[in-house]
């Protein structure tokens, strides 16, 4: 699954009393109940798997959700295996209450909130790899996270058993991955890409805009307005990575507060570098801005 406005953390913070009658689940037996009488009534099951702290964006892909199926399964897991011992794990901010709050507000039929306890037995030694597709883009920089985001991912769709499961594409990286896995073990669950949701300004949300300063959230709009100017370069006719690589970085390099991880032209489905965009690459970033590290892309030629 950035840093909500004023305005936005307001429209978002529900003042009616809600209307909907939303399953809360915290077992995993209780939630494959929930699931198997779905399925005895011939519901189509659309998942949105999140790690809380809900922001207009995820209420979009639970919105998408509702439009793709009958029932609608929302979970809330900090997942631990993603998050390598230096990363922001024990910071990452939620706020549960506020989640349950909006989720009601949108009509979900069940919230799925396990514990780690319950997730992870304890000794557990099996996990999910994807092997290539894992290594480029973020996994160079995060090694373990793309094993801790399949294997997790795998658990919640082997429980909710969800025909249709929902993923936002500012973590393309992640959406390709989910996406190989399902073809690779078989899963029978159809995933779809929902476009990144920005704010007014185009900053792409993300709960992680939580942590920026005034200073810093004015600062990342470096982001989105960098792949802005490359993207109308390549409408322009340049169609180098050279070019629209090194314009973004001259973009980037203009903003002292933005520590660059790295800017890639990509294959958008392999995440191979590519010299040049041929029938489409993806243009994919990584930047820190004080505490936060915040990614974003965009797709050229599609």
């Amino acid at each position: 699954m950035e840093h909500e406005s004023v305005g936005l953390q307001h429209s978002m913070t529900p003042s009616l009393p809600c209307k909907f009658s939303m399953q809360i689940v915290e077992s995993i037996s209780a939630m494959r109940r929930w699931s198997e009488s779905e399925r005895r009534e011939n519901r189509r099951i659309v998942l949105v798997p999140t790690m809380g702290f809900l922001h207009a964006g995820h209420l979009a892909l639970v919105r998408a959700a509702g439009e793709r199926g009958d029932s609608v399964a929302v979970s809330i897991f900090v997942n631990p295996t993603q998050f390598s011992p230096s990363e922001d794990f024990a910071a990452y901010p939620r706020d549960l209450e506020r989640d349950r709050r909006l989720l009601e507000i949108e009509g979900i039929d069940a919230l799925f909130i396990p514990s780690a306890e319950e997730m992870y037995l304890a000794g557990a030694q099996t996990h999910v790899e994807v092997e290539r597709l894992s290594v480029p883009l973020c996994g160079s920089l995060r090694p373990g996270h793309f094993r801790g985001v399949a294997t997790v991912v795998a658990k919640l769709f082997n429980i909710v058993r969800p025909q249709v499961a929902i993923f936002g594409e500012k973590d393309y990286q992640q959406l390709q991955v989910i996406r190989r896995m399902v073809r690779d073990l078989s899963f029978d669950v159809e995933i779809v890409g929902h476009p990144i949701v920005r704010e007014p300004d185009g900053l792409a949300m993300s709960s992680r805009n939580a942590y920026l300063t005034p200073e810093e959230r004015r600062a990342a709009l470096a982001l989105p307005r960098s792949l802005c100017k490359a993207e109308r370069l390549f409408q322009r006719g340049e169609a180098s990575a050279s070019a629209l690589v090194g314009l973004v970085h001259a973009e980037l390099a203009r903003e002292p507060r933005a520590q660059v991880e790295y800017v890639k032209l990509c294959d958008p489905e392999s995440l191979e570098d590519v010299e040049r965009v041929e029938d489409a690459a993806l243009l994919a970033l990584a930047a820190r801005f004080g505490k936060a590290r915040l990614i974003d892309n965009r797709v050229l030629g599609r």
